[in-house]
């Protein structure tokens, strides 16, 4: 005696259309008057090693 059922599952896919569309000008862009991209390399990296000794500073001072 053969036995055959079928299942029959519904996937409901649910894409649901979330329309993502920006105001216009919403945020205007404004000027920057200094960009770390514009800086050259060397005072990038001397940034960078300024804003960690900083922090390393901060977290010497923390453990005292």
């Amino acid at each position: 005696m053969a036995h055959t059922h079928t299942h029959d599952h519904h996937h409901h896919g649910h894409a649901h259309p979330h329309g993502h569309s920006h105001a216009p000008h919403a945020h205007p862009a404004q000027a920057a008057p200094w960009s770390i991209l514009r800086m050259p390399v060397p005072a990038r990296l001397s940034a960078a090693l300024a804003v960690s000794a900083c922090l390393w500073a901060v977290i010497w001072l923390a453990m005292r």
